[in-house]
């Protein structure tokens, strides 16, 4: 049988939409601006306004909400339409769309942006019937499931309906530290990640003819670190690969396993480790190093985060103390100089 998909009309896009939204829909958009990577700005009247490159999204007490931009249309396709308006309007028709039902695998990541947890990359393999039972389930970019029993639950029935065809890459952050202290390179480490994830996927599912993921560096990269299996293999980079719904998969099976490492971890370190790293995970690492010492900071943290360095000098420790991993540190923390206390 023909597989109809939902699809964008591409050309003429909108920069500029109004909705009117219920109290529930209010609060879902403001958890979402909340607790998803975007930029907090002020403006009159606003419950909440938030920005991303090329987007303006405000919230008003009233209830109205204006999305305006050049990537307006995507905000509005991705996010505010199958999370909050749990309707499609925008541009839509069923069209015949072979690649998103055709075998392959996504891959995704998460943990990478948080100082405390691991980095976990998925990969999850879909054909016909798997895609059309993930997108009955209502599969999609884990970023936008604000709900982290929600996030749990669908994890679980994507585990159910892919069986074994899924893998998963966790790198903890005693082992992110040496790969990071090896690689000095993000992009170059969540490449070999990114290998290792197709790799073990294909082990299970051999003759899977495609990988896609999002955009992160050259692709290349990802391609010279894939060994003899996954040669072959046609690697796919693309911009908000997560509406693919292989992606999306995987990005909820990755950030499982993000979130149940991090509950282990704050269970053994007898501490809150927040997500992210905003000024309460700060706080949290000061904790840790004054319970734990700054050698904690290896187990629990990823090191070449320049908070590593403003941490280090709230509790009167260098890098030297924390251990020879972490002293490889990013751009961001090269930069970093300590700000002199008043006196």
């Amino acid at each position: 049988t023909d597989t109809c998909v939902i699809v964008r009309r591409m050309n003429s896009k909108k920069t500029s939409f109004t909705y009117k939204l219920t109290p529930a829909q209010m609060d879902s958009l403001k958890n979402i601006l909340i607790e998803g990577n975007y930029k907090r700005v002020r403006v009159e009247h606003t419950i909440i306004a938030a920005e991303i490159p090329n987007c303006r999204i405000n919230l008003y007490k009233s209830g109205k909400c204006l999305v305006q931009g050049k990537e307006a249309e995507d905000f509005v396709t991705f996010i505010l339409e199958p999370t909050v308006l749990e309707q499609a309007t925008l541009g839509y028709e069923e069209v015949q769309n072979p690649d998103a039902y055709t075998p392959h695998m996504g891959v995704d990541e998460s943990g990478k942006g948080d100082l405390f947890g691991p980095m976990v990359i998925a990969s999850a393999y879909i054909d016909e019937k798997l895609a059309e039972t993930l997108t009955k389930l209502g599969v999609r970019d884990s970023k936008t499931i604000t709900s982290e029993k929600k996030l749990l639950a669908m994890a679980k029935e994507i585990r159910v309906t892919l069986r074994n065809r899924f893998a998963i890459v966790r790198i903890g952050p005693e082992a992110y530290n040496r790969l990071y202290a090896k690689f000095r390179n993000l992009n170059n480490m969540l490449a070999w990640a990114h290998a290792r994830a197709i790799e073990n996927l294909l082990e299970k599912v051999p003759d899977c003819p495609r990988a896609i993921s999002d955009q992160f560096g050259k692709k290349e990269q990802v391609e010279k670190a894939l060994m003899k299996n996954g040669q072959q293999i046609k690697l796919v980079q693309m911009h908000k690969a997560e509406s693919d719904i292989a992606v999306a998969a995987a990005s909820i099976l990755a950030r499982e396993e993000f979130v149940m490492s991090l509950k282990r971890a704050e269970n053994n370190a007898s501490i809150k480790l927040p997500k992210g790293a905003s000024a309460g995970t700060r706080a949290a690492a000061v904790a840790l190093v004054k319970k734990h010492g700054p050698e904690s900071l290896l187990v629990y943290a990823k090191c070449h985060f320049k908070t590593t360095d403003e941490v280090l000098k709230e509790t009167g420790h260098t890098r030297a103390d924390v251990g020879e991993n972490a002293t490889v540190t990013s751009k961001a923390a090269r930069k970093y100089v300590p700000k002199k206390k008043s006196s």
